[in-house]
């Protein structure tokens, strides 16, 4: 797989010749400094970038060969996303921000699961307070129990821990692969921590335009 984008200057690569393979059950974190394109590999991977050539599969559907409109409601069921900026509306409740994946299609089933998740994340006592009444590593861990509101198939995560100090960023970085662990979903991260890095069983670094796997 490979992603290039037009520039006045002519066509720039950002990706090539990626191949990545996972199942469930799998954690992966993508390792490299700023710029190396993790974030365009993790938005490809979780179908809101088009890759310029090759196919991204999850399950047995080759995402980009479907409508707009397919697409849209296949990322919303079986993609979880969890970016750097926690991105909660700050109008909503712990519970309604954790429970918008699930508007399009509301039901009982739903809130209860997410009642579950704010308890799983620790946070029941909060589930009414607004996101201005919780610390960063609080909002991130809301933002973790939206990602799994709808059990999805993959979780993608963009730098989850990088607004976060060392002490809450561990916190974090261990909920999460918890929760991975009882979801057993596909879980990606990408990161230029080492030290978030090193608690994922598999480790891959992006360099070059290209990724290679890390013993």
């Amino acid at each position: 797989m490979g992603k290039d984008y037009s520039t006045p200057a002519g066509s720039l690569t950002i990706l090539s010749n990626i191949n990545l393979s996972l199942g469930s059950g799998d954690a992966a974190a993508i390792m490299g400094p700023s710029g190396t394109g993790k974030s365009t590999l993790l938005y490809v991977l979780g179908a809101l970038e088009t890759p310029t050539r090759g196919t991204v599969t999850l399950g047995d559907k080759n995402i980009f060969a479907m409508s707009p409109v397919e697409l849209s409601k296949f990322r919303g069921a079986e993609i979880g996303f969890v970016f750097q900026d926690h991105c909660l509306l700050p109008q909503c409740s712990v519970l309604e921000n954790v429970l918008l994946p699930t508007l399009v299609a509301p039901s009982d089933k739903h809130e209860d699961r997410a009642r579950k998740l704010i308890n799983q994340v620790g946070l029941s006592e909060r589930i009414d307070h607004l996101p201005a009444q919780l610390s960063g590593g609080e909002k991130q861990r809301v933002a973790i129990a939206r990602a799994l509101i709808r059990d999805p198939r993959l979780v993608v995560c963009d730098e989850p821990t990088g607004n976060l100090d060392e002490a809450t960023a561990s916190t974090v970085a261990a909920l999460l692969l918890d929760l991975h662990k009882q979801q057993n979903s596909i879980l990606v991260v990408v990161t230029h921590s080492t030290k978030l890095a090193s608690q994922f069983p598999i480790r891959f670094e992006l360099a070059n335009k290209h990724l290679s796997r890390v013993a």
